[in-house]
């Protein structure tokens, strides 16, 4: 997605450690803006398959997943990261290790938001490790909940989560991905695509 990997290489800012920042118009303060652009791509990624739940992981993954919601016109469920007085009744719970905080987190959802008849797409702002999303995997399986796939807005191409949850045989979307980064220079460079009708013009000349 040109519009987003453009936003990161206007505004995001790389940190030692592969750290890439993105809080000026991601995960603090939010461009509304970019984020129904994002939404709109998503439906159209995943417009052919039945979803009628879209689950996040608090608290940045929530202004992403709301505008993919807005879409496709279903609720958003976002697991929370620590047991709250207002969470009553029976939970989903697993555990995930933070990469941006170096914590291992309990992650909660009611039993009340999810079940066998939902058709989920997990949605989350980053991919690094994959950890985070492996909890929200985890809370899906044990739900018997159906996941219709994983959208994504910045992979870290370098980083080995994507390739993971690919083997396993997910069907993971990540709208911008990350194939280097320099701390020094502040550079982001991107895995190309090559988009279908390229490659069949490609295998057509060979």
């Amino acid at each position: 997605m040109e519009l987003l990997e453009d936003r990161i290489r206007q505004d995001g800012v790389v940190k030692d450690g592969g750290v890439l920042k993105v809080d000026s118009f991601l995960n603090h303060q939010l461009d509304i803006e970019l984020l129904d652009a994002c939404g709109e791509e998503f439906k159209r990624l995943f417009g052919d398959v039945l979803i009628t739940k879209i689950l996040t992981i608090e608290a940045s993954g929530i202004g992403i997943a709301c505008g993919v919601a807005r879409c496709f016109g279903v609720p958003v469920v976002f697991a929370k990261k620590a047991q709250s007085i207002n969470l009553d009744g029976d939970a989903y719970v697993t555990r995930i290790q933070s990469y941006t905080h170096g914590r291992i987190f309990d992650v909660i959802v009611s039993k009340k938001y999810i079940g066998p008849e939902d058709h989920i797409l997990i949605i989350d702002d980053f991919l690094a490790n994959g950890c985070a999303l492996d909890g929200l995997i985890d809370i899906c399986q044990h739900a018997g909940a159906s996941i219709e796939g994983i959208g994504v807005a910045i992979e870290k191409g370098f980083q080995p989560g994507g390739r993971s949850l690919r083997e396993r045989g997910f069907r993971l979307e990540s709208l911008a991905i990350v194939e280097s980064m320099d701390p020094e220079t502040g550079a982001v460079e991107f895995r190309s695509r090559i988009k279908p009708n390229q490659l069949r013009s490609k295998h057509d000349h060979t």
